[in-house]
C-alpha cells in the first residue's frame, strides 16, 4: 500500500500548538483586540513595546520533546495582522520591533533542531490591513463604528497580500510540514469562507510549493465540518468528538482536537485555569482511541517565557509518555465497544487497555476469552494475570485481568498491554 502523506501526521498522534504575538504585552489573551475594540492606533504602543529579550525557541522545542510531542505549530500571523515572520509585504512585524529578529526562522531551527517537525498557523482574519472588511464584519475591532461605515476598502487587495504572505512562509523557510489556517465564518457582509478566499487557487499554490504538506480545513469552516474540501484534516477546537469523525460515506476522516492548557490561547497573566497532567493524559488516549490527534497549546509571555504551570503540567505528562507513549503512537481505534473501566488503543496484534477507573474485583475484557497471549503493565513491564478468577464460575466470553491491589498503579491512566494471540 503506497504511503499516505498524512501517515506520519497520524502516527505521531501528540502536538505543541504555540499562540504568541503582540498581544502578551496587555495579557488579556489573543482577542483582547477585538473584544476590547482597540483601535489601530491605540494597539501601536504594543509594537512599540514589543522585545522578548527571553525568547529561547531551543528552551520551547526541548520541552515539547520532554513532554513527548512530536511537532508544533507556532502563529506566524493571527487575527491582528502582526507577523512573526520577516514579510516582504509589511513593516508590521517582528523584525522593525525592538526584537529585530525573525521569530518565526528561528522557530523553524529550533524545532527541526530537536528533531520535531514543524507547522505555521496563518489567521486568515487581518484587523491591521486597511483592506479587510471592518464595519460590517462580526469579530473586527471597529466592528459598527460609524467611522469605518464608509470606508473605500478593496478585499481582492487583501487577498493578494493574504497569498503573498502565504507563499512567503512556503517559500522562505525550507520544509513546512503543517499548513495551520484559521478561520472561515459567515458576516454581514457576506460569507467568508471557501472561494471568497480565493481557496482553490491557495490550495493550489500550496501543493505546488509543498507537496507534502498538511493543511487543516478551515478555508471551508471552523475546522467542525467533516468533508475535506480544501485540506487534508479537521481541527475541532476546545472539545474531543464523541466517536471520531468519518465523512458522509463513513470513511474515517484524519483529525486534530485543538486543546488550550488554560482557557485562553494567547497568554492571560490572571488566567490559571489549567488542566491538570491526569486530564490531558486522557485526552491523549481518548483522541489516540478515537483515530485522532491532540495539539495542546502554550500561550508564552511578552518576555518569551512558557508560564510555570504550563513547563510543570508538560514534564508531568512527558512523564508518562517516557513509560506509555507506546500506547499512543502509532496506534488507532480497536475494534471493540468501550468499556466500562476506560478505553483501547491498538497497534498491531497489540492492544492496549487505559484503565481510568478500577471498580471492585477483576477488570473485565469483554469478548477477549481465549484471544490473549499475555498482558503486561506498559509503564514497568511487570507481567498481570489474565487467568480466569476463582470466583467467576465461567468466562462467559470475556478475559479478565486480576491486578495485585485495590488501587491502580497509575491514577492518570495505567496501560496494560495485551499481546493478542496470531
Amino acid at each position: 500500500m503506497p504511503q499516505k502523506k498524512t501517515d506520519w501526521f497520524m502516527k505521531d498522534r501528540f502536538g505543541m500548538f504555540i499562540h504568541w504575538g503582540l498581544y502578551s504585552i496587555p495579557a488579556r489573551g489573543e482577542w483582547v483586540r477585538s473584544q476590547e475594540r482597540i483601535s489601530t492606533e491605540d494597539y501601536r504602543k504594543y509594537f512599540d513595546a514589543f522585545d522578548p529579550k527571553d525568547y529561547r525557541p531551543r528552551e520551547w522545542a526541548r520541552l515539547a520533546r520532554e513532554a513527548g510531542m512530536r511537532y508544533a505549530v507556532l502563529t506566524a500571523k493571527h487575527h491582528d495582522g502582526f507577523c512573526l515572520f520577516d514579510s516582504g509585504l509589511t513593516d508590521y512585524k517582528a523584525t522593525r520591533t525592538k526584537a529585530g529578529r525573525d521569530l518565526v526562522r528561528e522557530f523553524l531551527e529550533a524545532f527541526r533542531a530537536e528533531g520535531l517537525k514543524v507547522g505555521l498557523y496563518y489567521s486568515l482574519l487581518d484587523w491591521h490591513h486597511p483592506d479587510y472588511p471592518a464595519w460590517g464584519d462580526p469579530f473586527h475591532p471597529m466592528r459598527g463604528n460609524e467611522a469605518f461605515r464608509d470606508r473605500k476598502q478593496d478585499f481582492g487587495r487583501y487577498l493578494d497580500y493574504f497569498h503573498g504572505q502565504v507563499r512567503e512562509l512556503l517559500t522562505n523557510y525550507g520544509k513546512i510540514d503543517v499548513l495551520w489556517l484559521d478561520f472561515s465564518y459567515k458576516g454581514r457582509d457576506g460569507d467568508m469562507a471557501g472561494e471568497t478566499w480565493r481557496a482553490a487557487k491557495l490550495i493550489r499554490m500550496v501543493r505546488g510549493l509543498q507537496p507534502d504538506i498538511l493543511v487543516n480545513n478551515r478555508l471551508g469552516g471552523d475546522g467542525t465540518q467533516k468533508e475535506l474540501t480544501y485540506g487534508d484534516f479537521t481541527s475541532p477546537e476546545q472539545s474531543l468528538p464523541r466517536a471520531g469523525i468519518a465523512d458522509g460515506s463513513g470513511n474515517p476522516v484524519p483529525w486534530e482536537a485543538c486543546i488550550t492548557l488554560n482557557d485562553h490561547w494567547g497568554y492571560c497573566a490572571a488566567d490559571h485555569n489549567y488542566k491538570q497532567p491526569k486530564e490531558i493524559v486522557r485526552a491523549l488516549a481518548e483522541c489516540a482511541g478515537k483515530n485522532g490527534n491532540l495539539i495542546l497549546n502554550v500561550g508564552p509571555d511578552a518576555r518569551g517565557n512558557f508560564p510555570g504551570e504550563s513547563v510543570e503540567i508538560l514534564k508531568k505528562v512527558g512523564a508518562w509518555m517516557e513509560k506509555n507513549g507506546e500506547s499512543i503512537y502509532g496506534c488507532t481505534a480497536a475494534p471493540l465497544p468501550k468499556p466500562d473501566w476506560g478505553r483501547y488503543t491498538k497497534k498491531g496484534n497489540r492492544l492496549y487497555a487505559h484503565l481510568l477507573d478500577r471498580g471492585i474485583g477483576p477488570v473485565v475484557l469483554e469478548g477477549l476469552s481465549g484471544k490473549i497471549a499475555g498482558a503486561r503493565l506498559l509503564s514497568d513491564g511487570s507481567e498481570v494475570d489474565c487467568s480466569l478468577p476463582w470466583n467467576v464460575a465461567e468466562s462467559g466470553g470475556d478475559a479478565f485481568l486480576n491486578l495485585r491491589s485495590s488501587a491502580l498503579p497509575c491514577e492518570a491512566d495505567t496501560v496494560v498491554e495485551l499481546a493478542l494471540k496470531e
